[in-house]
């Protein structure tokens, strides 16, 4: 399970996401339509970015290796004014 830790002035809070919610956004992500959809509303934005498409097999064993290391802290940010964002596998 993931987990992501905000501390901000006076308010603390904690979202665990769960791996099945992973796989889902995953599958939303690579979705061809989706990505389709994604580049037409940068393209309103006038931005120049380009949404890339990814493949389904290439993030999959990403997911999956994401279990086996339970405890790993992916990011750890401390900001000037006191806000902490901490990502934990």
């Amino acid at each position: 399970m993931l987990k992501v830790k905000v501390k901000a002035k006076d308010i603390r809070f904690s979202i665990p996401v769960p791996y099945g919610v992973l796989n889902l956004v995953s599958l939303i992500i690579t979705s061809k339509r989706i990505t389709r959809l994604i580049n037409k509303a940068i393209e309103k934005d006038g931005s120049k970015f380009i949404f890339p498409e990814i493949e389904r097999k290439d993030l999959k064993p990403l997911l999956q290796g994401l279990s086996k290391y339970s405890g790993l802290i992916l990011v750890d940010t401390k900001l000037k004014d006191g806000t902490e964002v901490e990502v934990r596998l």
